[in-house]
């Protein structure tokens, strides 16, 4: 069990959309968690590339790469 403050306005409108459930809260926390680790996992990727000395794609050329994995994906089914 834990407590939180919010002010009233917030926790009224947070309540009328059913948000402070305690399932909307865990939902809620989860994605939180999540996203939290997906930024940490792409920080440390673009470390890694940084220490490697890769040169950073334009975004003409990512792009391109997506366009060409796209099809890819059609011609294989």
């Amino acid at each position: 069990t834990f407590q939180i403050e919010l002010p009233d306005t917030t926790a009224q409108a947070a309540r009328a959309a059913g948000l402070l459930t305690p399932q909307a809260l865990e939902r809620l926390l989860n994605e939180a968690l999540r996203k939290r680790e997906a930024t940490n996992s792409l920080l440390s990727i673009a470390q890694r590339v940084e220490a490697a000395s890769i040169t950073p794609m334009s975004t003409q050329e990512i792009n391109a790469e997506v366009k060409a994995a796209r099809a890819a994906r059609r011609h294989q089914g």
